[in-house]
Order: structure tokens, then C-alpha cells, then sequence
């Protein structure tokens, strides 16, 4: 239970902070749902709101962090901040006690990596007896091979294509950075079929600056290239969770470090300017490997 002068004191707070800042309803319920499990906390020790030091509003993060996620945690934090900055700007006290505390980090979310037999299927399922389908395997083959981002491959043009030397230039960031992507023979070998046989068909005499178009002959889309991912890998069975436009980027760069790649190569490739961005494959890669070790003869079961 809350001693009456703190539910006071929380009442005055969020009344003032509505007010001031013109809160939605659910920020302020927020601000009274944390304040409230703090002072209740407090309350447990015999501490007054406004009496707490450091070391309470550090203990009391520690046992919330037991069973609250790290997003949860840092607001609950910032509600605290927020609370004691308002009593401290009317000279109610003297020191902040969540003054130089860190808001918990939160963990960057893994990227949802298919297995090399889920991509496999996934470049396997368009038709390539039609234009449109051998266009879409060279799509799907060229994501994989290179890791580019949706956005690149569909502003690609035939200026970008060095295949006698094996690699592309691609455009990226906002200030048209460009980075050379090398290209493997099977993905090469699907563009020029799509080059030599289908796109003439799709095109159909119209002027189109890109290498892929659409069945209008336009250039294609960043919506129209992530529908193609979508539809074939929905074909190919893969769990609609797993997918997102980066599906072939996140698995051309974890199964490059699955395979043994040094990160710095595949920040390279991938045009991350900070390696911290491909870090976060690593994590992937050793989480596959760590479940792969169970099969280990010395593993215990």
C-alpha cells in the first residue's frame, strides 16, 4: 500500500505533467501504473517517495529486471527520472536520485535467418519457363548472392553490371555511396538468361532505365520486388513470421560467417559503415552453432 502523502505526491505529478505537456491518456496511465509499483516498493522498507536515494531506485531496478523485459525496464526507469526532475525543479529536493543511473539497454531484436535448405526452395520455386518467372529467379538469385537491400536491387541499371569482372557497383545511402558487390557464377549465369531472354519480353520496345521491370515493362518496385520474395517463399513453405523485405540479405550474411567468413569482409559487402550494424549476425551464426554441438559425442544429453 501507498502512504497517502505519496499518492498525493504522484497525483500532483501526473495532474502537472498532463497539463504542461498535454498527455495522451495512456502516457499518464503509464507515469501512475510505474510510480505506483515504485512507491508500493518503497513503501516495503519504509521509505518516503521523496526520501529515496540512489541505492533504493538501483536495488529496486535490479529485482524488477528479474522478471520485466529491458523495454519495459527503461521506461519504468524514465517514469522515475521524470518524477523526481519535477520535484527537483520545485526545490521539493536537493539531489536526483536517478540522476547519473543508465537506462537499461535494450537488445536489438536477431534477424529471422532462414536455413541454406529454406533458401534453396525459395530460389527453386518461380517458374523460369515464363519471363516472369525467370525474371524473378534472377532476382531471388541476386539478393542471395550479394546481400543487396531491396531498395538497391530495384534501382539497379545495366551502367551498374561489370559481369565480365564478376561484380556490380551499387548505389546506396543518401548520398549515392556506391560499393562493388561481387557476383557469384550461378547468380550471374541467372541474370544473363534473364537479360538475353526475358526482359526484351517484358519490356516490349518501352525505354526502361532499370535492370528489372515489371510485366508493364515499368521498372520494378520496392513493394512489387518484396511481393515476389513474399509470394514464393509462402510457396516454398516458410513461415510468414520469418519473412520480412531483408529475408535473403540477413541469410546471404549469416551464412557467410556460418562458413567462415571474416566480419569485416561482410560489413564490406553488406555497406554497413559501422561493423557494431554486422555484429549482430554474429549472433545468429553462433547460436546455429552452439545448437549444432549438441550432436557432439562429448555433449551431454
Amino acid at each position: 500500500m501507498k502512504r497517502p502523502e505519496d499518492e498525493a505526491l504522484i497525483d500532483e505529478f501526473v495532474d502537472a505533467i498532463w497539463l504542461a505537456e498535454q498527455l495522451a491518456t495512456h502516457t499518464v496511465n503509464s507515469y501512475r501504473l510505474d510510480l505506483g509499483i515504485w512507491a508500493d516498493w518503497l513503501n516495503e522498507s519504509g521509505i518516503a517517495l521523496l526520501a529515496a536515494s540512489r541505492d533504493d531506485v538501483q536495488a529496486f531496478l535490479a529485482r524488477q529486471a528479474r522478471t520485466l523485459k529491458a523495454a519495459t525496464l527503461a521506461r519504468r526507469l524514465a517514469s522515475l527520472r521524470k518524477f523526481y526532475r519535477h520535484w527537483q525543479q520545485m526545490e521539493r529536493i536537493g539531489d536526483d536520485p536517478t540522476e547519473t543511473l543508465r537506462s537499461p539497454r535494450r537488445v536489438r531484436p536477431l534477424p529471422k535467418a532462414l536455413t541454406e535448405d529454406q533458401i534453396g526452395a525459395l530460389l527453386a520455386a518461380p517458374d523460369v519457363g515464363s519471363a516472369a518467372g525467370l525474371r524473378d529467379r534472377a532476382m531471388l538469385e541476386l539478393m542471395y548472392a550479394t546481400g543487396m537491400r531491396v531498395s538497391e536491387l530495384v534501382a539497379l541499371g545495366s551502367d551498374a553490371l561489370h559481369l565480365g569482372d564478376g561484380y556490380l557497383a551499387v548505389l546506396h545511402g543518401k548520398g549515392d555511396k556506391q560499393r562493388l558487390v561481387p557476383v557469384g557464377e550461378v547468380a550471374q549465369d541467372w541474370l544473363k538468361r534473364y537479360l538475353n531472354e526475358a526482359r526484351a519480353l517484358l519490356v516490349a520496345g518501352r525505354f526502361a532505365p532499370t535492370v528489372f521491370v515489371n510485366q508493364r515493362g515499368e521498372p520494378m518496385t520496392r513493394q512489387g520486388a518484396w511481393y515476389v520474395i513474399k509470394q514464393y517463399a509462402v510457396e516454398s513453405g516458410i513461415d510468414a513470421a520469418k519473412l520480412s523485405p531483408h529475408v535473403l540479405r540477413h541469410a546471404f550474411a549469416t551464412h557467410l560467417l556460418d562458413h567462415g567468413a571474416d566480419l569485416r569482409i561482410v560489413q564490406s559487402l553488406l555497406g554497413h559503415a559501422d561493423i557494431g550494424t554486422t555484429q549482430i549476425y554474429t549472433h545468429v551464426a553462433r547460436a546455429r552453432l552452439r545448437a549444432l554441438h549438441r550432436y557432439h559425442p562429448r555433449q551431454k544429453s
